[in-house]
């Protein structure tokens, strides 16, 4: 089930008060070979969860990085950071899955390692909680707002990859593909009993199954920042994206979502 709210009723949501009973948090960041930028992101996400009293965890899974990133992440003294380590890269959406299946915590947040939405966003997520199971961040609604756009290329591809999502299977969902999404950590962990994907396409695949199941989505506008490091290859990774779209419909055919 998806619930799209109305101008006036969103503008209210966003100028209420944080609900203080969504204050218990697990934090998962994929990383492949992020060592020049995981530092920085651990550190600015801490200090945003400590200032807001959060109780957390922060799992950040590395996916087979060929650099320093596990020695980079190993470094923190702080025992609320977990590190999970991937025997070789096995890919996005495989390491947000072992993050859902390790996150302890009543919410679970994925959120990209360059932190193009700042985690104060969070605050914007939780303000629809009580309502809803998935809180996705979007940049294509209304009220979003892009301080560093993309370049023209990738901009295209990024309103042309939406379209099909919304043709093929979320006819509601206007960005399915921004890395901030807030989970009820019972929802987190179906939807990665069953996931199947484990590249770039894992996000639509997960609301996907999420709709399926009967779960209630709330897209929410954000503010976003584009990286220009992007490890995503503008033009192998948005072709096997786009034929996972069908694949997501063939396992569904099949009952493999079962």
């Amino acid at each position: 089930m998806f619930v799209q709210k109305t101008t006036d009723e969103m503008i209210i949501l966003l100028n209420s008060k944080k609900a203080t009973q969504y204050m218990d948090i697990s934090i998962i960041i994929p990383a492949y070979n992020e060592e020049k930028r995981i530092k920085k992101t651990l550190k600015t996400i801490i200090a945003y969860l400590e200032k807001e009293k959060y109780t957390y965890e922060i799992i950040v899974v590395n996916d087979g990085s060929t650099d320093k990133t596990k020695e980079v992440v190993a470094s923190f003294q702080n025992k609320k950071i977990k590190i999970l380590n991937n025997y070789c890269n096995e890919g996005k959406g495989y390491s947000v899955k072992q993050g859902f299946i390790s996150a302890t915590k009543q919410w679970i947040l994925f959120t990209d390692a360059d932190l193009s939405t700042p985690i104060e966003e969070l605050e914007t997520c939780f303000r629809y909680a009580e309502n809803a199971d998935v809180i996705i961040g979007s940049r294509n609604l209304p009220m979003s707002q892009i301080t560093v756009k993309q370049p023209l290329l990738r901009s295209r591809l990024g309103k042309l990859f939406p379209f099909f999502v919304r043709l093929l299977l979320l006819p509601e969902i206007q960005d399915s593909q921004c890395g901030f999404k807030l989970f009820r950590q019972n929802v987190a962990k179906k939807i990665a009993e069953k996931q199947l994907l484990y590249g770039f396409c894992f996000d639509a695949e997960q609301l996907f199954l999420a709709k399926k199941s009967g779960f209630i989505i709330q897209e929410v506008p954000i503010t976003w920042s584009n990286d220009e490091r992007s490890k995503i290859n503008i033009v192998s990774d948005s072709l096997k994206m786009f034929i996972d779209l069908f694949r997501i419909r063939w396992y569904d055919f099949c009952r493999r979502y079962q």
